[in-house]
Protein backbone atom coordinates (compact mmCIF):
# COMPACT_ATOMS: atom_id res chain seq x y z
CA UNK A 1 0.00 0.00 0.00
CA UNK A 2 1.55 2.82 -1.38
CA UNK A 3 1.00 6.54 1.06
CA UNK A 4 -1.87 8.38 -0.78
CA UNK A 5 -3.75 4.56 -0.40
CA UNK A 6 -2.44 4.78 3.21
CA UNK A 7 -4.31 8.08 4.03
CA UNK A 8 -7.26 7.32 1.78
CA UNK A 9 -7.75 3.81 3.69
CA UNK A 10 -6.81 5.77 7.22
CA UNK A 11 -9.36 8.58 6.10
CA UNK A 12 -12.39 6.47 4.97
CA UNK A 13 -12.21 4.17 8.57
CA UNK A 14 -12.38 7.80 9.96
CA UNK A 15 -15.30 8.64 8.05
CA UNK A 16 -17.18 5.56 8.43
CA UNK A 17 -16.83 6.31 12.73
CA UNK A 18 -14.46 3.10 12.50
CA UNK A 19 -12.35 4.45 15.15
CA UNK A 20 -10.93 2.15 17.91
CA UNK A 21 -9.83 3.97 20.82
CA UNK A 22 -6.95 2.02 22.96
CA UNK A 23 -8.46 0.29 26.08
CA UNK A 24 -6.41 2.44 28.46
CA UNK A 25 -8.45 5.57 26.20
CA UNK A 26 -11.87 3.65 26.88
CA UNK A 27 -11.10 3.26 30.63
CA UNK A 28 -10.63 6.91 31.06
CA UNK A 29 -13.71 7.65 28.94
CA UNK A 30 -15.74 5.41 31.51
CA UNK A 31 -14.23 7.73 34.38
CA UNK A 32 -15.39 11.00 31.90
CA UNK A 33 -19.11 9.74 31.82
CA UNK A 34 -19.27 8.95 35.54
CA UNK A 35 -17.86 12.27 36.37
CA UNK A 36 -20.35 13.95 33.79
CA UNK A 37 -23.30 12.22 35.50
CA UNK A 38 -24.77 15.05 37.42
CA UNK A 39 -26.07 12.64 40.12
CA UNK A 40 -22.22 11.29 40.78
CA UNK A 41 -21.03 11.71 44.12
CA UNK A 42 -18.38 13.49 45.67
CA UNK A 43 -17.69 10.63 47.28
CA UNK A 44 -17.74 8.67 44.27
CA UNK A 45 -15.76 11.17 41.83
CA UNK A 46 -13.05 10.82 44.69
CA UNK A 47 -13.15 7.14 44.89
CA UNK A 48 -12.88 7.43 40.50
CA UNK A 49 -10.02 9.25 41.00
CA UNK A 50 -7.88 7.67 43.31
CA UNK A 51 -8.38 4.65 40.69
CA UNK A 52 -6.09 6.71 38.12
CA UNK A 53 -3.15 7.24 40.04
CA UNK A 54 -1.59 9.34 37.07
CA UNK A 55 -4.78 11.43 37.34
CA UNK A 56 -4.61 11.44 41.38
CA UNK A 57 -1.44 13.38 41.36
CA UNK A 58 -2.00 15.34 39.06
CA UNK A 59 -5.56 16.94 40.64
CA UNK A 60 -3.34 17.83 43.55
CA UNK A 61 -0.86 19.87 42.02
CA UNK A 62 -3.70 21.34 39.87
CA UNK A 63 -5.18 22.55 43.13
CA UNK A 64 -2.10 24.07 44.06
CA UNK A 65 -1.67 26.41 41.12
CA UNK A 66 -2.03 29.68 41.55
CA UNK A 67 -4.29 29.54 38.51
CA UNK A 68 -6.71 27.49 40.63
CA UNK A 69 -6.78 29.95 43.31
CA UNK A 70 -4.24 27.98 45.44
CA UNK A 71 -3.78 31.38 47.56
CA UNK A 72 -1.23 30.49 50.00
CA UNK A 73 -3.05 27.02 51.40
CA UNK A 74 -1.17 24.08 49.67
CA UNK A 75 -3.80 20.79 49.66
CA UNK A 76 -1.88 17.37 49.53
CA UNK A 77 -4.70 15.05 49.70
CA UNK A 78 -7.30 14.12 46.81
CA UNK A 79 -10.60 15.05 48.48
CA UNK A 80 -9.35 18.68 49.00
CA UNK A 81 -8.26 19.01 45.50
CA UNK A 82 -11.38 18.07 44.16
CA UNK A 83 -13.45 20.17 46.11
CA UNK A 84 -11.16 23.36 45.23
CA UNK A 85 -10.94 22.57 41.42
CA UNK A 86 -14.64 21.09 41.23
CA UNK A 87 -16.22 19.04 38.53
CA UNK A 88 -15.61 21.19 35.61
CA UNK A 89 -12.07 21.86 35.75
CA UNK A 90 -11.61 17.99 36.91
CA UNK A 91 -12.79 17.30 33.12
CA UNK A 92 -10.17 19.23 32.08
CA UNK A 93 -7.57 16.92 33.56
CA UNK A 94 -9.46 13.54 32.53
CA UNK A 95 -9.24 14.89 29.22
CA UNK A 96 -5.01 15.51 29.69
CA UNK A 97 -5.13 11.65 30.43
CA UNK A 98 -7.35 10.70 27.82
CA UNK A 99 -5.29 12.51 24.98
CA UNK A 100 -1.69 11.00 26.83
CA UNK A 101 -3.33 7.72 26.55
CA UNK A 102 -3.50 8.09 22.66
CA UNK A 103 0.82 7.74 22.37
CA UNK A 104 0.96 4.83 24.38
CA UNK A 105 0.39 2.42 21.68
CA UNK A 106 2.99 4.22 19.60
CA UNK A 107 6.12 1.79 19.06
CA UNK A 108 8.26 3.63 16.39
CA UNK A 109 10.80 5.41 18.11
CA UNK A 110 10.57 8.55 15.86
CA UNK A 111 6.67 8.65 15.93
CA UNK A 112 6.97 8.43 19.81
CA UNK A 113 9.18 11.38 19.71
CA UNK A 114 6.90 13.17 17.66
CA UNK A 115 3.75 12.38 20.37
CA UNK A 116 5.88 13.61 22.95
CA UNK A 117 6.62 16.72 21.37
CA UNK A 118 2.64 16.80 20.52
CA UNK A 119 2.00 16.32 24.13
CA UNK A 120 4.21 19.09 25.27
CA UNK A 121 2.67 21.39 22.59
CA UNK A 122 -1.06 20.79 23.82
CA UNK A 123 -0.37 21.04 27.20
CA UNK A 124 1.01 24.13 26.70
CA UNK A 125 -1.37 25.92 24.31
CA UNK A 126 -4.22 24.23 26.90
CA UNK A 127 -2.24 26.38 30.10
CA UNK A 128 -1.75 29.50 27.41
CA UNK A 129 -5.08 29.22 26.70
CA UNK A 130 -6.90 29.33 30.29
CA UNK A 131 -4.20 32.10 31.16
CA UNK A 132 -5.57 34.52 28.01
CA UNK A 133 -9.19 33.58 28.62
CA UNK A 134 -8.86 34.64 32.26
CA UNK A 135 -6.43 38.16 31.17
CA UNK A 136 -7.20 38.63 27.52
CA UNK A 137 -10.51 37.44 25.81
CA UNK A 138 -12.41 37.33 28.85
CA UNK A 139 -13.69 33.36 27.47
CA UNK A 140 -14.65 30.79 30.03
CA UNK A 141 -10.50 29.63 31.08
CA UNK A 142 -12.14 26.16 32.12
CA UNK A 143 -13.35 26.12 28.83
CA UNK A 144 -10.83 27.02 27.52
CA UNK A 145 -7.95 24.43 28.88
CA UNK A 146 -10.19 21.86 28.25
CA UNK A 147 -10.39 22.75 24.06
CA UNK A 148 -6.50 23.50 24.26
CA UNK A 149 -5.86 19.79 25.72
CA UNK A 150 -7.72 18.18 22.94
CA UNK A 151 -7.37 20.45 19.99
CA UNK A 152 -4.79 17.94 18.63
CA UNK A 153 -6.36 14.76 18.95
CA UNK A 154 -6.38 14.55 15.33
CA UNK A 155 -2.87 14.89 15.41
CA UNK A 156 -2.45 12.14 17.82
CA UNK A 157 -4.73 10.11 16.25
CA UNK A 158 -2.74 9.89 12.97
CA UNK A 159 0.82 9.31 14.49
CA UNK A 160 -0.85 6.06 16.19
CA UNK A 161 -2.48 4.96 12.91
CA UNK A 162 1.19 5.61 11.12
CA UNK A 163 2.73 3.11 13.13
CA UNK A 164 1.07 1.04 11.21
CA UNK A 165 2.49 2.47 7.63
CA UNK A 166 6.00 3.06 8.20
CA UNK A 167 7.19 6.48 6.30
CA UNK A 168 3.36 8.01 5.97
CA UNK A 169 4.15 11.47 7.03
CA UNK A 170 7.61 11.87 5.66
CA UNK A 171 7.59 14.22 2.67
CA UNK A 172 4.06 15.08 3.05
CA UNK A 173 3.96 17.91 0.58
CA UNK A 174 0.37 17.28 -1.17
CA UNK A 175 -0.64 18.26 3.10
CA UNK A 176 -2.75 14.65 2.58
CA UNK A 177 -2.20 13.90 6.32
CA UNK A 178 -3.49 17.36 7.87
CA UNK A 179 -6.74 16.26 5.68
CA UNK A 180 -6.87 12.49 7.32
CA UNK A 181 -6.02 14.50 10.64
CA UNK A 182 -9.32 16.82 10.48
CA UNK A 183 -11.76 13.70 9.50
CA UNK A 184 -10.38 12.06 11.85
CA UNK A 185 -10.97 15.04 14.72
CA UNK A 186 -14.42 15.18 13.27
CA UNK A 187 -15.06 11.73 14.25
CA UNK A 188 -13.54 11.31 17.53
CA UNK A 189 -14.42 14.72 18.72
CA UNK A 190 -18.08 12.72 18.12
CA UNK A 191 -16.93 9.78 20.30
CA UNK A 192 -15.78 11.84 22.66
CA UNK A 193 -19.18 14.10 22.97
CA UNK A 194 -16.61 17.13 22.47
CA UNK A 195 -19.54 20.45 22.90
CA UNK A 196 -20.23 22.14 20.22
CA UNK A 197 -18.33 25.27 20.68
CA UNK A 198 -15.21 23.69 21.94
CA UNK A 199 -15.29 21.64 18.34
CA UNK A 200 -16.19 24.73 16.35
CA UNK A 201 -13.35 26.69 17.92
CA UNK A 202 -11.17 23.79 17.16
CA UNK A 203 -12.63 22.94 13.66
CA UNK A 204 -11.80 27.09 12.82
CA UNK A 205 -7.53 26.47 13.58
CA UNK A 206 -6.58 25.78 10.63
CA UNK A 207 -7.82 29.10 8.52
CA UNK A 208 -8.99 30.80 11.42
CA UNK A 209 -7.85 34.50 11.49
CA UNK A 210 -7.52 36.41 14.89
CA UNK A 211 -10.42 39.05 15.49
CA UNK A 212 -8.46 43.07 16.02
CA UNK A 213 -9.90 42.56 19.41
CA UNK A 214 -9.73 38.87 20.61
CA UNK A 215 -13.05 37.60 22.15
CA UNK A 216 -13.89 34.29 20.86
CA UNK A 217 -12.62 31.01 22.46
CA UNK A 218 -11.34 30.84 18.54
CA UNK A 219 -9.40 33.99 18.93
CA UNK A 220 -7.91 31.95 22.71
CA UNK A 221 -6.92 29.21 20.68
CA UNK A 222 -5.28 30.71 17.90
CA UNK A 223 -3.21 33.05 20.21
CA UNK A 224 -1.85 29.88 22.55
CA UNK A 225 -1.30 28.02 19.33
CA UNK A 226 0.79 31.37 18.32
CA UNK A 227 2.75 32.09 21.72
CA UNK A 228 3.34 27.95 22.66
CA UNK A 229 7.18 27.90 23.14
CA UNK A 230 6.79 24.26 21.44
CA UNK A 231 4.94 23.74 17.77
CA UNK A 232 3.57 20.62 17.03
CA UNK A 233 5.47 18.42 15.34
CA UNK A 234 2.56 18.05 12.78
CA UNK A 235 2.88 21.81 11.68
CA UNK A 236 -0.41 23.86 11.50
CA UNK A 237 0.91 27.32 12.82
CA UNK A 238 -0.27 29.94 10.49
CA UNK A 239 2.30 32.59 11.11
CA UNK A 240 6.05 32.77 12.47
CA UNK A 241 6.57 32.79 16.27
CA UNK A 242 7.74 37.01 16.71
CA UNK A 243 6.92 38.07 20.23
CA UNK A 244 8.19 41.81 19.51
CA UNK A 245 5.67 41.75 16.60
CA UNK A 246 2.96 44.39 17.07
CA UNK A 247 -0.07 42.41 18.17
CA UNK A 248 -2.79 42.02 21.26
CA UNK A 249 0.08 41.58 23.76
CA UNK A 250 2.84 43.22 24.79
CA UNK A 251 5.95 42.25 26.02
CA UNK A 252 5.51 42.40 29.62
CA UNK A 253 1.54 41.11 29.55
CA UNK A 254 3.16 38.45 27.22
CA UNK A 255 5.74 37.29 30.08
CA UNK A 256 2.99 37.12 32.66
CA UNK A 257 0.74 34.51 30.80
CA UNK A 258 4.01 32.53 30.36
CA UNK A 259 4.54 32.62 33.89
CA UNK A 260 1.24 31.56 34.65
CA UNK A 261 0.69 28.93 32.04
CA UNK A 262 3.99 26.89 33.32
CA UNK A 263 2.73 26.50 36.65
CA UNK A 264 -0.61 24.82 34.81
CA UNK A 265 1.82 23.30 32.26
CA UNK A 266 3.95 21.68 35.13
CA UNK A 267 0.92 20.68 37.28
CA UNK A 268 -0.89 18.95 33.78
CA UNK A 269 2.10 16.88 33.26
CA UNK A 270 5.32 16.59 31.46
CA UNK A 271 5.80 14.90 28.33
CA UNK A 272 6.87 11.29 29.12
CA UNK A 273 4.46 8.91 27.49
CA UNK A 274 4.25 5.99 30.46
Amino acid sequence: MNKLEAFGYIAAQAARGDITFPTSVNAVLRLQRALDDPDCHVDEAIRLVLSEPQLAARTVALANTAAFGAGGAQVSNVRAAVLRIGYRRLRGLVAALMVRQFGHRIADPVLRAKAEQLWTHSVQVAALAQALARHVTRTDPDTALFAGIVHEVGGFYLLSRADEFPGLLEDDTENWGALVEDVARLEIMRKLAIPPEVAEAIGGLRDGVLNPQPHTLLDTLLLANRYALVDSPLGGRSDPLDDAAPGPLDAATLQVLRDEAAETAQALGDAALV
